[in-house]
C-alpha cells in the first residue's frame, strides 16, 4: 500500500490492530503507546517504522510522544486508541472529571494537546446505553469543548468483511478550525442483507485445519493445504509460512466430550450427565461454519473449531479477527490470544481509515 503521508499515533495501541488496518489504508504509522509489555512487543514486531512506548499513559505527554517520534506537533494528522471508560456511576457529572477515568482522560488530554486533525475513538458497545445515553453524551462534550465535531457509530465487524459477528462503538471527531462545521461521515456497510453475502467462519480458516488435533506441528512451518476461498488468498498475501498455528493438545477425555457437540452447537447438545459435570462450561460453543464466528474474546477455552475437536490456534482466531498471515504475534500462548481477542480487526480499522483520508484530502 502506497503511503498516503498522513501520521497517525495510536494511544492503548495494543498488538496493533487499529494500527494496522490504518497502514493498510495507506497512512504512516508513527508511534504506539500501550503499557502492556506483550502487546508492545508484537507490536514493535509488526511496526518496525513506528516508536513504540511501554509505558502508563499517564506518565507521558503529547509533545514527548510527537518529539520522540520525530514529529512537530503539526505533523500529527491522526489519533486513534480505545482508551477504557470505567467511571460510569455519577449521573450528570462530565465524564473527564470521575477520578476512575484517568487513562480516558490521557486520552483527551493527548488529544487536546497535539489537536490533531481528526481522532477515532474505538469502544465497547454497552457504553452507549449506559445511563440513558448520558456517558455517550459526556465523551462527545468532552471533545467538543476541545473544538471537534464528533460523528458517533456502531458499527459491526462481518459487515465490512470481517469473518466474525463483533460489534463496537466509534468516536470521530474533525477539527473545527480545520473542517468547519463536518461531521464525519461513517463507511457504509458492503456485506449483509441485499449485500455481498458475510465471510463465513469455513472460509476463513479452512484451510488451516490440516493440523491433528493430538499433534504439536510448532510455530512456524509450510502450508499444508491451498487456499481454498477469495478470503483466505487474501489472508496469506506475502506469506510463506504458518505463524502461530501450534495446536492445543487435550486430552482424550476432552477430545471426545468436544466430539458431542456439532458445527454450530453448544454445551446443550451434550447428554444431560455431561452437562451436570465440572468437566463442561456452560460457554462452550462449537464455530458455525456457515457464519462469520462469534466474538473472538480473550479466553479461548471453551470456543472450539467448526470441525476439529479443538480450541482454535491463534492463527485461526487471528484469521477470524482479519489479521493477515504475515502479522507475528510473540509471547507465550494464552498472552498471543488474549492480543488477539483485545484487538479492533483490521479489516473494520481500514474501512474506517479509508473514509478518514478522505476527509483529510478535501
Amino acid at each position: 500500500m502506497q503511503n498516503n503521508g498522513y501520521n497517525v499515533i495510536d494511544l492503548f495501541c495494543g498488538c496493533g490492530g487499529f494500527s494496522l488496518g490504518f497502514r493498510q489504508a495507506g497512512f504512516h504509522i508513527c508511534a504506539g503507546v500501550d503499557s502492556w509489555v506483550d502487546a508492545t512487543n508484537t507490536y514493535a514486531t509488526n511496526f518496525p517504522e513506528a516508536k513504540v512506548f511501554n509505558c502508563d499513559i499517564t506518565t507521558i505527554t503529547g509533545k514527548q510522544i510527537a518529539n520522540e517520534s520525530g514529529l512537530s506537533v503539526d505533523d500529527v494528522d491522526v489519533i486513534i486508541g480505545g482508551p477504557p471508560c470505567q467511571g460510569f456511576s455519577v449521573s450528570g457529572k462530565r465524564l473527564i472529571d470521575d477520578p476512575r477515568n484517568i487513562l480516558y482522560k490521557s486520552f483527551v488530554s493527548i488529544v487536546g494537546e497535539l489537536k490533531p486533525k481528526i481522532f477515532v475513538m474505538e469502544n465497547v458497545p454497552g457504553l452507549v446505553r449506559l445511563f440513558e445515553g448520558k456517558i455517550k453524551e459526556n465523551i462527545i462534550h468532552d471533545f467538543s469543548v476541545l473544538g471537534y465535531n464528533v460523528a458517533m457509530q456502531l458499527l459491526s465487524a462481518e459487515q465490512y468483511g470481517v469473518p466474525q459477528q463483533r460489534k463496537r462503538v466509534f468516536f470521530v471527531g474533525l477539527n473545527k478550525e480545520i473542517f468547519g462545521e463536518q461531521y464525519f461521515e461513517f463507511p457504509k456497510p458492503r456485506y449483509g442483507l441485499g449485500l455481498l453475502p458475510p465471510i463465513t467462519t469455513k472460509e476463513a480458516i479452512s484451510d488451516l485445519d490440516f493440523i491433528p488435533d493430538d499433534v504439536d506441528l510448532g510455530d512456524r512451518f509450510p502450508y499444508g493445504k491451498p487456499a481454498e476461498s477469495e478470503y483466505q488468498k487474501k489472508m496469506r498475501e506475502n506469506s510463506t509460512v504458518i505463524l502461530n498455528h501450534s495446536a492445543v493438545l487435550h486430552t482424550a477425555k476432552t477430545k471426545s466430550i468436544i466430539a458431542l457437540v456439532p458445527d454450530g452447537g453448544n454445551y446443550k447438545s451434550l447428554p444431560k450427565e455431561l452437562r451436570d459435570t465440572r468437566k463442561v462450561n456452560i460457554a462452550w460453543t462449537r464455530m458455525d461454519s456457515h457464519k462469520p464466528c462469534f466474538t473472538i474474546d480473550t479466553g479461548h477455552n471453551h470456543h472450539f473449531h467448526y470441525k476439529e475437536n479443538r480450541v482454535p490456534t491463534v492463527r485461526e482466531s487471528a484469521r477470524i479477527q482479519s489479521f493477515p498471515d504475515t502479522f507475528e504475534f510473540t509471547g507465550i500462548k494464552t498472552r498471543q490470544l488474549k492480543q488477539v481477542g483485545n484487538a479492533v480487526p483490521p479489516l473494520l480499522a481500514e474501512a474506517i481509515a479509508r473514509n478518514v483520508a478522505e476527509f483529510l484530502r478535501r
